[in-house]
């Protein structure tokens, strides 16, 4: 039996997911209020140029890769609480799953975008479901390209909740600037779970 026990912070931390007693603990979202939230995540998977040509003209045996990249990316949203253990089942009300080809860089861009009227946020939900549809991506596509890679799993914006607005700043992918809070919450603490 492992008798560690993490330290909390000082209150207003952040470390929502530690009890007084430093245990690790779901946080309790009963007091609050159903709100409206959405959160927009991004992966992106690079591979050779001819890899992403097979798959802008469905040449893969497997078939459709954008197809199944949706349903993915759709599945992995919903299946979020199963996967992180701290997370809340949520009743989503809506993800979209949108893939961009980039040819100078040869790589497909995938964005989720997850919605619900709840008491917590879907900032998990998304980043999970971009991961999901990425892996997808990499398994329509290991037969001819194994050396395809997933990078940049990011949250790019979150609407709703108590922390309200946050955007990440820079816009192509692969830039490495940090995350900002946006124009509506000067204030907010980032990762902020308890406030999502």
């Amino acid at each position: 039996m492992d008798n560690r026990k993490l330290q909390p912070e000082d209150e207003g931390s952040g470390l929502t997911h530690l009890s007084p007693g430093g245990e690790v603990r779901m946080v309790d979202v009963t007091a609050k209020e159903a709100t409206a939230r959405e959160a927009r995540a991004r992966a992106v998977v690079r591979m050779e140029r001819q890899t992403l040509e097979l798959m802008l003209s469905a040449g893969l045996k497997k078939g459709d890769v954008f197809s199944v990249a949706r349903i993915a990316g759709i599945m992995g949203a919903k299946r979020t609480p199963d996967l992180i253990p701290l997370c809340h089942p949520i009743a989503l009300t809506g993800v979209e799953v949108e893939l961009e080809a980039e040819a100078e860089n040869p790589s497909l861009i995938i964005t989720v975008t997850a919605r619900t009227t709840d008491r917590t946020g879907v900032e998990m939900e998304a980043m999970v479901g971009a991961a999901l549809a990425a892996l997808a991506v990499y398994d329509m596509g290991k037969s001819v390209d194994r050396s395809m890679h997933i990078s940049e799993i990011a949250l790019l914006e979150k609407k709703g909740g108590r922390s309200g607005h946050f955007t990440r700043e820079g816009g192509p992918p692969g830039d490495q600037s940090s995350p900002q809070p946006g124009p509506c919450d000067p204030g907010q603490t980032p990762g902020k779970e308890g406030g999502a």
